[in-house]
């Protein structure tokens, strides 16, 4: 395993003029309520909260507005946002009313372009936040544009069961032009849901780069289609794509020790069409294990799709 050149793309966005401060230089004025004001009022959001790390406490999810043509949130490496086992931290949702249709075709729209940065994420939960399917315990985010570098999710959960739900930590839907979701430099660990442990989707492409998935699991039961009597799920210990035309690309990872009740226990990518394309380079993955079913010759890995998956320099044990 060894690390891959990061396109610009998927690069951290230039915050050294911010639109928005939350906080005014120590810990105590970091509070839910500032973070929830500067994500509705958008642009570049920076954290004034004293010089050492710090945890805000979400009382309430912070909600994206559709109007906003870019949200960045950049915690400088010392701020964590907590769900406090009980909140979605953050939502996204271009075709949700409530945060204002901008457009008439809000399934494929350029902004919101929503960037997380040097952030840590944890105990998030969207447990029966169901509009648009639901899940995403600490990020949902459908439409515009989705990013996310130098960041950590660790304990975050959604639904335990469900066929199609997932995404433990981030769960996007409708990305613009189905351009693909970067996700880099980050570390996921000990996220929790029916499928999808860390990243789960719809119809959406991946590109992940030099990240860690560690300790993630997929725990719901029955797959999907749901087998009778079950609840159905519990497919994609780290990561759960399904959809048609899609790709995932994963190049200098690691996942280690993800789990899925049922199939992929580090990657579930099911192309229903046969179109969707998935390539690993310079990777590691190994103990990732599946209770039921996994593609031969592909340890950890349940894949459907257009061809085999290109594999180059990688080591999947």
């Amino acid at each position: 395993m060894r690390s891959v050149p990061v396109p610009a793309a998927g690069r951290p966005v230039d915050t050294s003029h911010p639109s928005h401060e939350v906080g005014h230089g120590t810990a105590a004025s970091c509070t839910s309520a500032a973070v929830v004001a500067a994500v509705r009022a958008g642009g570049i959001i920076r954290f004034s909260c004293g010089p050492k790390p710090v945890t805000i406490r979400m009382s309430t999810t912070a909600k994206i507005m559709n109007t906003s043509p870019q949200v960045v949130l950049d915690g400088g490496g010392l701020v964590t946002l907590s769900g406090e086992r009980r909140h979605r931290i953050l939502y996204m949702d271009t075709c949700d009313p409530a945060q204002v249709w901008t457009t008439s075709h809000c399934q494929d729209q350029a902004s919101p372009k929503l960037v997380i940065q040097n952030l840590t994420f944890t105990e998030g939960n969207s447990s029966g936040q169901r509009f648009d399917g639901g899940g995403g315990g600490a990020i949902f985010a459908r439409g515009g544009r989705l990013r996310i570098v130098n960041s950590v999710f660790a304990g975050n959960r959604c639904e335990r069961d469900g066929p199609d739900i997932g995404g433990g930590a981030v769960r996007a839907l409708s990305q613009y032009h189905s351009l693909p979701v970067y996700v880099v430099n980050s570390r996921f660990t000990g996220n929790v849901c029916s499928n999808g442990g860390a990243l789960s989707s719809i119809g959406v492409s991946w590109t992940v780069l030099n990240t860690r998935f560690i300790a993630n699991r997929a725990i719901g039961i029955g797959a999907n289609p749901a087998q009778p009597g079950t609840p159905g799920g519990g497919s994609g210990g780290a990561i759960y794509n399904d959809g048609d035309r899609m790709t995932l690309s994963i190049g200098g990872s690691l996942f280690v020790n993800n789990h899925a009740n049922e199939g992929g226990g580090a990657v579930f990518f099911v192309s229903n069409d046969r179109t969707g394309m998935m390539a690993i380079r310079h990777s590691t993955l190994e103990r990732n294990r599946n209770d039921r079913f996994h593609t031969p010759g592909l340890p950890g890995i349940y894949f459907l799709g257009a061809r085999s998956p290109r594999i180059t320099g990688s080591v999947l044990r």
